[in-house]
């Protein structure tokens, strides 16, 4: 067969395929269902299925539960912290699995200036995003986590900062850098006259949630997009200072009630087939103590560390060294083949559990964190009892007080205190339904079902949200 002719074959072989993949595009993306998802960082199921008890003036987030269907609770991840949790909720896979472990990058030697798991290209699985797009529908997300540079996101504001915290940006350099990130890099030059100046790095107050939303209503507005996600962080950043149900927290709740209000108004105009998903990634829990895991490895020789006199000490060698998050740690090993460092580990965390004033439940082994789909490179992890949480202090003593109210998570999500929501509120949903206690897990592959776009990497059940 000469060259023209294989190469005639070829095509004649091809154009159906080509043909049939079209066609599946087709089928998919033109009866979607467009969805608008909305992460309230932190949200609390409590929060609006107990809305009198805790006396929540949230009118627009009630309505959830009488026009919607919704789940008592949603028993999240191993770790239940920020980052992880928002990426298995558009992938609908663990931690290990979709790559994204920690909030922050580990770096055991503190070289890399407080760096997060910002990038989209990190994640190993597809993400509703990609499926979205690759049904041929439009797709946007502001201030999403782990969303810089998601090429399938057609307007894009991604969750980015510099410096040691999300809030401190004092540069306005970095408005240049916001709008340099974002999909087109004109977006938010074409926002700004309607939506107001973008913030500087990420805005955890309320006042940083008011700027995404006014953009997100903006993007809506004007783009119509099939599937939109939106991060609102101010929440976790209240309860972080005053703890969960505190006044400043739900003033704040009820600050953000106005704004989903809105933005459903925006949603349900532009489509009135739409559909509304509140979402969560973690819960949360008042915290009473520090636990400072690094002092028993630096005090073991298992960290080395040097510090100049009044300067904080700096970490220079380890052989193990715990990974914070929360309320868990994960313990790395330099060498993981290190089988006798492993063994001295092993042995100090026995001791340090065995006392029940260091607040430690549990120390999982490398069998039991793999059932839990998190941390695949860990030797242990380090399970703290609820209200004891991970300090990162060099120097002091392994426990000490934490003054004030506070709260935080990143607890086992078998505590009650870590179940995130669920709310659904649109056409075909059922009204007043009452899903129980559900799985992060199936949240994706659900989002995916009501798109009409395939999720097959999602593989655990879809909900049931249908009238």
């Amino acid at each position: 067969m000469n060259a023209v002719l294989r190469l005639a074959v070829r095509r004649s072989l091809l154009l159906p395929l080509v043909l049939l993949a079209f066609a599946v595009v087709f089928a998919f993306g033109a009866h979607a269902v467009p969805v608008l998802m909305i992460s309230i960082d932190g949200l609390k199921p409590e929060y609006i299925t107990q809305a009198d008890a805790h006396g929540m003036k949230i009118p627009y987030l009630r309505t959830l539960l009488t026009k919607g269907t919704y789940a008592d609770g949603v028993v999240g991840i191993w770790p239940t912290i920020t980052y992880p949790s928002h990426t298995t909720l558009i992938t609908g896979v663990w931690p290990a699995e979709h790559g994204i472990n920690n909030n922050q990058v580990f770096d055991p030697e503190q070289q890399f200036g407080s760096a997060w798991n910002w990038y989209a290209s990190e994640i190993r699985v597809p993400t509703l995003w990609q499926v979205a797009h690759r049904a041929g529908l439009r797709t946007a997300s502001i201030g999403w986590p782990v969303s810089a540079g998601a090429t399938d996101v057609d307007y894009l504001i991604p969750e980015y900062w510099r410096g040691a915290s999300p809030s401190d940006s004092a540069n306005p350099d970095d408005q240049l850098l916001m709008a340099a990130l974002s999909r087109p890099d004109t977006l938010i030059q074409q926002l700004k006259p309607a939506a107001g100046p973008y913030m500087n790095g990420n805005d955890t107050s309320i006042a940083g949630d008011e700027m995404k939303t006014r953009y997100a209503l903006e993007i809506l507005r004007r783009y119509k997009p099939a599937f939109m996600t939106l991060h609102l962080s101010s929440l976790d950043e209240t309860q972080h200072a005053h703890g969960p149900f505190s006044p400043e927290a739900c003033a704040d709740l009820e600050a953000l009630d106005g704004m989903v209000a809105r933005l459903a108004h925006q949603q349900f105009t532009n489509n009135p087939s739409a559909v509304l998903v509140i979402v969560s990634d973690h819960g949360f829990m008042n915290i009473s103590h520090w636990v400072n895991l690094a002092i028993p490895f630096l005090q073991a020789g298992l960290i080395n560390a040097t510090a100049a006199p009044g300067k904080v000490p700096v970490i220079t060698s380890w052989k193990a060294e715990p990974w914070m998050t929360g309320g868990m740690a994960a313990i790395m090993l330099h060498d993981p083949s290190d089988h006798a460092t492993e063994r001295q580990v092993k042995a100090m965390l026995d001791g340090l559990a065995a006392d029940p004033a260091n607040g430690i439940a549990e120390i999982l082994d490398r069998d039991a964190i793999r059932k839990r789909g998190t941390f695949p490179d860990a030797a242990f992890l380090v399970v703290l009892k609820p209200g004891y949480y991970t300090g990162n202090a060099l120097t002091g003593s392994l426990v000490m007080p934490i003054p004030g109210n506070r709260g935080s998570h990143g607890f086992s999500p078998e505590y009650p205190e870590m179940r995130s929501s669920f709310f659904a509120l649109g056409a075909g949903i059922a009204h007043h339904r009452d899903l129980g206690l559900v799985d992060m897990r199936q949240i994706a592959p659900t989002v995916a079902g009501i798109l009409r776009v395939p999720m097959p990497t999602a593989k655990a059940t879809p909900l049931h949200v249908a009238p």
